[in-house]
Parts: structure tokens; C-alpha cells; sequence
């Protein structure tokens, strides 16, 4: 599989991508390059390999699961330019 110089335009144009014909022309070879490295790859008889998420075992580090509200409220709204019974204020938008 190759592409040409039309189909990288129509991807340009699909990506949204302003693109010189200058920058179409160098982006063919590149393009093709890839898509043979690809296509190389899978020539690999990977028949009895386990798929792997990571080369080194690693365990995952698991805390406990407690439920805190952070009891930080009146922090919290001291940031707020307005508050009022514990709680933002913001402007009334609905008429």
C-alpha cells in the first residue's frame, strides 16, 4: 500500500490542514516510509507471544479506600467573592 500526492491533499483536507504543494510532495516519501515500516511489522509471526502491558512485572500500589469530605468549607469560601449560608453566590441569569 502507497499513497499519492491526491490522497495526502484529500487527508489535509479531511485534518483541516493548510499544506503547500511543496509540503504535500515531502510528506509522500515520508508517508510511504511509514506505512512500510508498518507493513514490515506485521510480518512478525507473534503466534504464543503474550500480549504485555509493561516489560517489568509491576504491582500496583493500593491504599485504603476511606471517604473523607476534606472539612475544608469555610477555606473553600473564603475565596469566593460572594457567599451566602454556606454556599457560592452567583448572579441570578433567568428572568
Amino acid at each position: 500500500m502507497s499513497v499519492n500526492t491526491e490522497q495526502v491533499r484529500h487527508i489535509a483536507k479531511l485534518a483541516r490542514i493548510a499544506m503547500s504543494d511543496a509540503e504535500i510532495a515531502a510528506l509522500v516519501p515520508e508517508l510511504n516510509a511509514i506505512i512500510g515500516w508498518v507493513e514490515q511489522l506485521a510480518e512478525v509471526d507473534t503466534d504464543g507471544v503474550e500480549p504485555l502491558t509493561a516489560v517489568i512485572d509491576q504491582k500496583l500500589r493500593l491504599r485504603d479506600d476511606a471517604v473523607t469530605d476534606g472539612d475544608c468549607r469555610d477555606a473553600v469560601l473564603a475565596n469566593a467573592p460572594v457567599a451566602e449560608h454556606g454556599f457560592f453566590a452567583v448572579p441570578k441569569v433567568i428572568e
